[in-house]
């Protein structure tokens, strides 16, 4: 290139770049040679330059790229925001309670049913249950974002939401741990961090301070029964297993495949728990709990130890949970208490 624009400049007509070759006079050479300086010259001067426009559009981009949000779900989705959203709509209780833990409430737009926490909640429109998701209702509201429980909604109902367009946010909190971060990630949804971190760091500091409170304890086998017909209870892979193994408890259904296997009563009469805990519709205490006196030779009737704690408490993926495990490793203390 050089070769050719000095060609140009003096109109020296040479067959080659080759400047040995060139038959030329002393003066013209020299000239030849300050042309090529010059050139050299100008070409590291332009390089040099700032190119205003280009390095104006990449902080420009930059800039832009603070304000994203990103947030990757249970399943592994990225679902990424330009900024927070300002419209939710949640299709389950544990996750509407979240929400309003976060300080985000003004964000929700539709509910499912039986988010019933805090009491305002209620006052939400409803447009979903467990049996059945609005679709055509959802679309009128037309939030920026739907929170979905993985294990508890419709994927039917929820592939079609995608398809219409809806970002999804899958939620599948199957730890203890797992509830800290369902609430960071609403924090970083709706622009609110700070409080949504200081929540989950509490409620992970409580529960570091039930695990070293009872990681010394005598183990207690326990039998959660979910429901009484049919029989249920939860597996091993449960955040209420965790609970009640934070108590220093054991689960007797541990080693059970299914998240919430359906049992018989020989099965519990053989491994005779020394507690039986159940969970029923509400605060009171399920009738069907004390059936089992029918087997006093169980030794959590010989105990006395059937209990009941609330479901909302121990059976929902929220801080909440914290007030649970607090009634189940009371008691535990009690039947520990007796065996002394």
């Amino acid at each position: 290139t050089l070769c050719t624009l000095v060609r140009t400049s003096k109109s020296v007509s040479t067959p080659t770049c080759e400047f040995d070759a060139i038959d030329m006079k002393s003066s013209n050479h020299i000239t030849a040679i300050r042309i090529i300086t010059a050139l050299l010259i100008g070409m590291i001067i332009v390089a040099c330059q700032p190119v205003t426009e280009d390095s104006n559009s990449v902080l420009g981009r930059l800039a832009t790229s603070e304000n994203i949000i990103s947030v990757t779900d249970f399943t592994g989705a990225e679902l990424v925001f330009s900024e927070p959203v300002e419209s939710i709509v949640a299709l389950s209780p544990h996750i509407v309670e979240n929400i309003y833990a976060v300080g985000a409430s003004d964000r929700l737009s539709g509910v499912v049913e039986y988010s019933n926490f805090p009491p305002q909640a209620t006052e939400l429109p409803i447009v979903a249950s467990f049996e059945k998701t609005n679709i055509e209702r959802i679309v009128e509201l037309n939030p920026d974002l739907i929170m979905a429980w993985e294990s508890g909604n419709s994927h039917s109902a929820i592939n079609r939401l995608k398809e219409l367009g809806f970002k999804v946010y899958m939620d599948r909190p199957d730890s203890l741990g797992d509830v800290a971060k369902s609430i960071r990630d609403i924090g970083a949804l709706t622009g609110l961090s700070d409080n949504a971190d200081a929540v989950a760091s509490n409620y992970e500091s409580a529960l570091e301070q039930f695990s070293k409170a009872n990681q010394d304890k005598a183990q207690v086998s326990v039998f959660y029964q979910v429901w009484n017909s049919p029989l249920q209870t939860i597996s091993g892979n449960h955040i209420i297993s965790a609970s009640i193994e934070l108590c220093g408890g054991t689960n007797i259904y541990a080693d059970e495949f299914s998240v919430a296997p359906i049992i018989n009563i020989e099965s519990v009469l053989e491994r005779d728990p020394q507690v039986i805990i159940a969970s029923g519709m509400g605060d009171d205490r399920p009738q069907w709990l004390d059936d089992w006196a029918r087997w006093p030779n169980l030794r959590a009737v010989q105990g006395n130890n059937l209990f009941a704690v609330n479901p909302d408490y121990i059976q929902r993926h929220t801080t909440r949970l914290l007030l649970g495990i607090e009634a189940i490793c009371q008691r535990l203390d009690e039947v520990r208490k007796k065996n002394d």
